[in-house]
């Protein structure tokens, strides 16, 4: 009952030839704010993976031996 008297005061305001022209303009409405939601939610997901670290990436390699590394060389001296 109270949709039938919504849809009466509509036609009586903008008259039989507006409501597809409204009707238009909110299905697009509508169709561009679901899109962006969904941008802001596939941006989000896509930020949350390029933001997790893996165990690997927090460690630096411990492959690295003593003998691996340059010995130091003792300095040059000059004889005159």
């Amino acid at each position: 009952m109270q949709v039938v008297l919504i849809l009466a005061i509509v036609l009586i305001m903008f008259g039989a030839k507006k409501i597809p022209e409204l009707a238009k303009g909110l299905g697009k409405g509508i169709n561009e704010f679901k899109k962006a939601t969904r941008e802001v939610t596939d941006e989000i997901q896509n930020a949350d993976t390029a933001t997790t670290v893996t165990p690997a990436q927090k460690l630096p390699p411990t492959n690295i031996t003593a003998q691996s590394q340059p010995q130091p060389q003792p300095p040059e001296t000059k004889v005159i």
